[in-house]
């Protein structure tokens, strides 16, 4: 009998019907939401997003993963959601965010449910901390917006601010940062920010109509680029078109779509890989689960990655207590 097999059944909003991190305390993997949506400039409700894609992720809870071979769900514990003023300022709950994510940084590699995307700066300067060993971390930011501008209409800070402070913070290394899937308007000092400033930006333009080994050379850059530095990932939903993701406060047409990044992450494994958000899930607008589900394989890829690459360290006798992680190939050099 599976841990999952009667995930619908009990109703569990934790996410793939993992334990809680109480029952697991060892748990290699944690998942953890991060309800808030104080900052966002169009469309809120992705404070409700942790509890939605939990619940999307119960049709998963006794998968083993197609591309990796195995299922994350032994290794996993969901620590709930947390304790944020909502009705504070955003300095404050990202030192409430900050805080509890260094207690559980500390323990396991992290992987949060947005939130607005502000929420990163906080996750990043929590992993900083604990992975950065005096250097700052690397980045893959899969988004439709820059989040590059220098104010937020008129505000210091919010969800399209974070980009550009955690490289004025010393948080990520410009030269080690990969955006993809930009196409928003927005002035060019802000678009082109991170290249400018050194990194790497694939827009959405640029990976028209690439996909499966169309997408080896991008894959190369960034393995390239990125070397093995401690890097931190996070999945705006809004990266995917809004065919595939509708429920989201800011969509932006000409996305990429879910088989894209689906094989961008099959790939990504291969990173020094230290933590994850999936963000701006917004379930008040999605359709017949569209977004939801998009975000629950996007966390499912992610984790069964990372267990591959635990598992692989592991000892025979233990690996052979489990399913044998199955990599997928490097992308070859250009």
């Amino acid at each position: 009998m599976s841990l999952g097999e009667f995930a619908y059944a009990n109703h569990t909003t934790r996410f793939l019907a993992a334990p809680p991190l109480a029952q697991r305390a060892q748990a290699p993997f944690v998942v953890c939401g991060v309800p808030f949506d104080g900052a966002v400039t169009h469309r809120p409700g992705a404070r409700f997003g942790p509890e939605a894609v939990r619940r999307a992720s119960l049709m998963l809870c006794d998968g083993i993963h197609p591309v990796f071979n195995v299922s994350p769900l032994a290794y996993l514990a969901d620590a709930g959601d947390m304790r944020l003023p909502n009705a504070s300022s955003l300095a404050e709950v990202r030192q409430h965010i900050e805080r509890q994510a260094q207690g559980l940084m500390a323990q396991h590699h992290v992987v949060s449910l947005g939130g607005d995307h502000s929420v990163t700066l906080a996750l990043l300067r929590a992993a900083k901390a604990r992975y950065g060993q005096g250097e700052p971390l690397a980045l893959v930011h899969f988004d439709a917006h820059c989040d590059t501008w220098t104010d937020h209409f008129g505000e210091p800070s919010g969800h399209g601010t974070w980009t550009y402070e955690a490289i004025e913070e010393g948080l990520v290394s410009a030269t080690h940062t990969v955006q993809i899937g930009l196409r928003s308007s927005g002035a060019r000092e802000a678009r082109e920010y991170v290249q400018d400033q050194g990194g790497l930006i694939f827009t959405a333009r640029d990976l028209r109509g690439l996909d499966g080994a169309g997408l080896d050379g991008v894959l190369t850059r960034i393995m390239q680029r990125m070397g093995n530095r401690p890097c931190y990932l996070t999945f705006d939903i809004d990266c995917l078109d809004p065919a595939y993701a509708p429920g989201t406060g800011t969509p932006e047409p000409g996305g990429l779509t879910s088989s894209q990044v689906l094989t961008l992450l099959e790939s990504l494994v291969h990173l020094n890989l230290v933590g994850m958000d999936c963000v701006e899930v917004c379930p008040a607008y999605d359709h017949a689960e569209l977004t939801t589900q998009a975000a629950a394989h996007v966390v499912w890829t992610y984790l069964a990655g990372q267990t591959a690459k635990h598992l692989s360290a592991l000892s025979p006798l233990q690996l052979a207590q489990s399913a044998r992680p199955r990599l997928p190939p490097m992308a070859a050099k250009d």
